[in-house]
Parts: structure tokens; sequence; C-alpha cells
């Protein structure tokens, strides 16, 4: 199985990050551009459709989306049924 690197940067609210915090950010970045993205059962690739309806709800969309994954998450018939229609 090939193995993934995955990039975790942990900023505070109301801190902002340092010059090196940035730089490693950036240097980070710089090097994920050039490698492929990756979907998975995990981490499926969205469909441009579902993404505008999300960002048809205006400012806050990505909480929205947030909120939703958790409702689900949340809630075992909902994941029955997303399950069972695949």
């Amino acid at each position: 199985m090939r193995q993934h690197n995955t990039i975790v940067s942990t900023v505070k609210v109301g801190k902002k990050p340092s010059n090196e915090e940035m730089k490693r950010i950036r240097a980070e970045l710089k090097e994920a551009a050039k490698h492929p993205i990756v979907y998975t059962d995990d981490c499926p690739e969205s469909t441009p459709d579902v993404l505008e309806k999300y960002k048809s709800l205006g400012n806050g969309y990505t909480g929205i989306m947030a909120d939703v994954l958790k409702l689900a998450a949340d809630n075992p018939e909902i994941l029955r049924k997303v399950h069972i229609g695949q």
C-alpha cells in the first residue's frame, strides 16, 4: 500500500503565526503542490455541483459543511442510509 504524507499545522485563534512558522508552512505547501491529490474512501473527491450548492450558501459555507459532516457522523441512521445507497 502506498504511503501518503499529511501536512498538519495548528494556528491558535487570535495568534498570528511567527515568521518561522509561516516559512515552514509555505515550504510544506510548496512541496505538497508537487504531488497529486490522492482521494481515498476516507477522503473522496467532491463533485463541482455539490461544492456549488454549499458555496451558494455564502460566507461560512465551510462551517456549514463541517456541521453537516458532524451531524451525519453522529447519526447512525444517516450513515446506514448513505452506506446502503452506494
